[in-house]
């Protein structure tokens, strides 16, 4: 690879995971599940959020989707940063040298028989500072319902090198077979991955505002239940979360309460109204991915780029909060994750990491549900809850 394409590379993938975790990255609407990555990790015991979260009826996976060897650590599903404004349905796995050389040694494997069904050769992470970039995006469909999902895959095999549709093109009829352990690519530095299972169907409130854009989401579920014990056991001991379920969520809808994630009304849900910038109307009001008893709210457009916040106070719980609350206002602050006292270097695999807010208040957001499934909404920078007390006529409307 060459020193330009690995430069870009490190660019991308530093912007990604280093705003990953300090309340702040890129990404984009592509023809699947490209936009939730490139571009793109709970709630209390009365959120079925977590759905179907088993699998449905599925093969065992008897083989990891990389060389768990290499791989470092795991951020699980769920996170949000940037443009990533809703919880992202993947996964990211970190090498060890992903701070350093970022060699593209690190084979990428199909899990399963299955068929290649489309590849993406992308050229662009999309996002509020769009970075350019040169990998792959494959699908591999394992059966009628289940597939995988990889995202920056840097080398495709030779194999699947003659269905390269070039830089910037997308071809979703590649039907090529590849067997359970089959070397399909290599990556350096992180590759993106989740499974979709079309027998799992997530409670969002509104699966219809996915429709529009990315239809894939509302069927993902954690993928570390689709390996074997062995494999499964090797991710859970690199994932940067140790709460159940191991390999992340992205559903935090409940109906009636604060939680979850919403768009604000007529921008056409998940799908927004401006391409390169469909984030912009989204507003998720969830948990943090590593630290689930962190909230955490992101935002798509704060000023005028998306941002993630953690709430002063930690409190209320969004999961509590209904119609008759009235008025909240939450403090957003930025934040940092500690083990103990020691304040992790986001480069290195901890656990029990806990998240920290930040000294300075950043802005206010104000929430009320008007009913079980709209909210008002005004989001004010600079701001503290001192110095605001209600809505002004700036106010808008989120639905689910």
């Amino acid at each position: 690879m060459g020193m330009r394409k690995r430069h870009l590379i490190f660019l991308t993938l530093l912007v990604a995971i280093a705003l990953l975790f300090s309340g702040c990255t890129t990404e984009q609407n592509n023809a699947d599940n490209d936009q939730d990555d490139n571009n793109d990790n709970g709630a209390p015991d009365e959120d079925n959020s977590d759905q179907n979260n088993t699998a449905g009826s599925f093969t065992v996976f008897e083989y990891p989707p990389f060389d768990l060897e290499k791989v470092y650590y795991i951020i699980p599903m769920g996170a949000m940063t940037g443009a990533h404004v809703t919880p992202i349905d993947h996964q990211y796995y970190v090498s060890y040298d992903y701070e350093g050389e970022q060699a593209v040694d690190i084979d990428v494997y199909s899990p399963a028989d299955g068929t290649v069904t489309s590849i993406q050769h992308m050229d662009i992470a999309a996002g509020d500072s769009p970075l350019p970039v040169d990998d792959f995006r494959i699908t591999i469909q394992h059966t009628d319902t289940i597939s995988s999902y990889y995202i920056h895959i840097d080398e495709l095999s030779e194999k699947l090198q003659a269905y390269d549709p070039g830089i910037g093109e997308y071809v979703n009829h590649v039907d090529v077979e590849v067997s359970a352990g089959e070397v399909i690519g290599r990556y350096g530095g992180s590759v993106d991955y989740n499974v979709v299972d079309e027998d799992v169907e997530l409670a969002f409130i509104n699966p219809d505002s996915y429709e529009t854009a990315e239809p894939w989401k509302i069927h993902t579920p954690d993928p570390f239940d689709y390996f074997n014990d062995s494999i499964k056991n090797q991710m859970i001991e690199k994932c940067l979360r140790t709460a159940e379920p191991a390999g992340g969520k992205i559903c935090y809808d409940i109906d009636g309460r604060l939680v979850g994630t919403w768009f604000e009304n007529g921008t056409n849900g998940y799908g927004g109204v401006d391409p390169d910038r469909y984030w912009a109307s989204h507003l998720s009001i969830v948990y943090d991915p590593i630290d689930p008893d962190a909230i955490i709210i992101s935002i798509g457009t704060f000023v005028d780029t998306a941002q993630q916040f953690a709430v002063a106070g930690n409190s209320p719980d969004p999961a509590e909060v209904s119609v008759d609350d009235g008025l909240v206002i939450y403090e957003l602050t930025d934040y940092e994750y500690y083990k103990n006292d020691t304040q992790w270097d986001r480069a290195s695999l901890v656990q029990g990491l806990k998240l920290r807010n930040g000294i300075d208040t950043r802005g206010v957001i104000l929430l009320q549900l008007l009913d079980d499934q709209e909210l008002k909404v005004e989001i004010l920078p600079n701001e503290t809850a001192e110095t605001v007390s209600d809505f002004t006529e700036n106010a808008k409307i989120y639905v689910r």
